[in-house]
């Protein structure tokens, strides 16, 4: 069944990554209205979520957040396709790192980066990153059940050169290169909700007590690596930039989750300068309720 599924889909995808980017953008107008009038695919939990941690915001207005994120969420769908064949080229011409140097930088401190952000703009057209940079790179990114578009989204994800590493890999594959004195940049998304645990961190995002990751600082400070932040903003329809904010470079001299602190700060950040680009239909406040007393 996972087999069928997959080469259904699969020829559709293609076709679609090999239209031009206006008809591109004239199927997400379509696609937006059958998903937010006719579907209405996980509108109550978006609209959950904008309302928890914009209690102060007129329903008007967050019904006007709410249509621009489906209308950026069907234009990150397409456009999640449309990589498939994008050339390195059109991919630098549409995510602009505006400090690359910064990188370079990072990387003469000869000390391996992890390379932290969220669900926010366009976190899958960062790929090209590994173009700038001249150390090893990993992408961190979680399995899919169908194993065909599972070995269909590392084929993506890594044709600028990165590897693709499930979660469960992380820790051996940065220290193996570590023990090899092989220096690497990994890409952390760490915004998502974590399995709740006696001993899972508790933080507040966005006005809200959640649970939090902190494996991106525990590895940063067992092995001595520099942390900084992807900040990726859209520029408008079809084309993001991406800057790149150092956050730590001595870990160990930081506090126990001073360093997750720092991240989520910047997270927060964006989000208020503009929510409609945040992944809202994730349910990243599921366990607001569950901290223990």
């Amino acid at each position: 069944m996972q087999f069928l599924i997959y080469i259904i889909v699969y020829p559709l995808l293609w076709g679609i990554s090999k239209l031009p980017f206006r008809l591109l953008y004239l199927i997400s107008d379509g696609l937006f209205i059958l998903m937010y009038y006719f579907i209405g695919y996980r509108k109550e939990v978006v609209t959950s979520n904008l309302r928890l941690v914009f209690p102060q915001i007129p329903e008007n207005e967050l019904k006007a957040i709410r249509k621009k994120f489906y209308r950026h969420l069907c234009d990150m769908f397409l456009e999640m396709a449309k990589t498939m064949s994008m050339s390195e080229t059109s991919l630098k011409k549409r995510f602009l790192v505006t400090n690359p140097e910064e990188f370079k930088r990072l990387e003469q401190k000869n000390k391996s980066i992890l390379l932290m952000y969220g669900h926010y703009a366009s976190w899958e057209w960062s790929l090209i990153l590994q173009q700038y940079i001249s150390f090893k790179g990993f992408g961190v990114y979680k399995k899919l059940a169908n194993k065909h578009f599972d070995k269909l989204v590392r084929d993506i994800r890594s044709k600028f050169n990165t590897q693709l590493i499930s979660t469960k890999e992380t820790i051996s594959a940065i220290t193996n290169s570590e023990s090899e004195n092989v220096k690497s940049i990994t890409a952390f998304i760490s915004d998502q909700s974590p399995r709740v645990t006696k001993d899972v961190y508790w933080q507040s995002f966005m006005g809200v007590t959640v649970p939090c990751y902190t494996g991106a600082e525990r590895l940063a400070k067992k092995l001595d690596l520099n942390i900084a932040y992807l900040k990726i903003d859209k520029i408008k329809r079809g084309h993001y930039r991406g800057e790149i904010v150092t956050l730590v470079e001595n870990p160990k001299a930081y506090n126990d989750f001073e360093i997750t602190d720092l991240f989520l700060k910047e997270v927060e950040k964006q989000i208020y300068h503009a929510p409609e680009y945040y992944f809202w239909t994730h349910k990243r406040w599921k366990h607001k309720d569950k901290k223990p007393s």
